[in-house]
């Protein structure tokens, strides 16, 4: 009887440990999903970008006036801000009204021209601007040199309600194994139509049902390795492009884990003004993969 009254005790005592633990998980992803949501709302998340101008050689003015190089419309903002100078691998300002834009939260004096982004020694120089609740910078996409615009009021923002997701299941956290990269970069081609080498960290692989699946990893040099990846969930319940999901660097083994319940929506889900990475054709799996954050709006 004492036998068996501990052994009762211990079933107890791991069926209690066992729910604890999928407490602590589904809490684990429930602020991980907060966390997501808030960075979206900052002034530097994705909810409020209004513009993306590609700029040509030579000037291009700013402002509200009918024929602008950079037409923006808003009651708030000027007919002429001021133009932007592309020459070489470099753009310049000039503000065209005495209270114009500030660069790096200083005023810069009436006609007076300002180097505002240069590529240099691989790496771009760019400063911020803002005027009023509007904040841009310079940014440069292979070959293409533009500005990513913001209203710090915009409706998207403004009347953001968060996002759908599926229910937390942790089925779809998943062991995984990343193996050596079979060459040293992978394709990626973005929503506009570039394609540029990207940094391979190797081929994820995984299983689900006994089936087994593969995912290229792309190494951005942060903390964690990067993928965008679809599935036969993409179009229908998830966004029509893919989503993201990240995973934490791999033992000396080559062990890791997917958790597709982080998986979430690229820029480009909330936004018509990002360029987004696409999946290349080795990461559209044939799998259906009820996790994550489902579509968001219209884009």
């Amino acid at each position: 009887m004492k036998k068996l009254f501990s052994i009762i005790c211990l079933v107890i005592f791991g069926n209690l440990c066992m729910a604890q633990s999928v407490k602590n998980y589904n809490e684990s992803i429930k602020q991980w999903h907060h966390d997501r949501l808030e960075d979206l709302k900052k002034p530097d998340g994705w909810l409020n970008l209004e513009g993306l101008f590609w700029l040509h050689k030579g000037v291009n003015s700013f402002g509200k006036a009918a024929g602008s190089d950079c037409y923006y419309t808003n009651s708030d903002f000027p007919m002429h801000l001021g133009d932007f100078i592309y020459e070489g691998d470099s753009v310049a300002w000039v503000n065209a009204i005495e209270k114009g834009a500030l660069i790096d939260n200083a005023l810069l004096p009436l006609g007076k021209k300002q180097l505002v982004f240069k590529e240099q020694d691989g790496r771009d120089f760019a400063a911020s601007f803002s005027f009023d609740q509007f904040r841009w910078v310079v940014i440069k996409r292979e070959d293409k040199v533009g500005i990513r615009f913001r209203n710090l009021n915009a409706e998207t923002l403004v009347n953001f309600k968060g996002i759908d997701r599926f229910p937390v299941d942790a089925q779809w956290r998943i062991k995984a194994v990343l193996n050596p990269p079979v060459q040293n970069s992978i394709m990626i081609t973005n929503i506009i139509g570039q394609t540029s080498p990207q940094k391979s960290a190797g081929i994820l692989v995984f299983n689900v049902e006994g089936k087994q699946y593969t995912l290229d990893v792309i190494d951005e040099g942060g903390p964690k390795y990067f993928i965008t990846f679809a599935d036969e969930t993409s179009g229908k319940t998830t966004y029509g492009a893919g989503r993201f999901i990240e995973i934490s660097k791999p033992d000396a083994k080559g062990n890791t884990e997917i958790d597709f319940n982080l998986a979430y929506n690229p820029p480009c889900a909330f936004t018509a003004f990002a360029t987004c990475p696409l999946p290349p054709a080795q990461n559209r799996l044939t799998l259906s993969i009820p996790a994550g954050e489902k579509k968001f709006g219209h884009h």
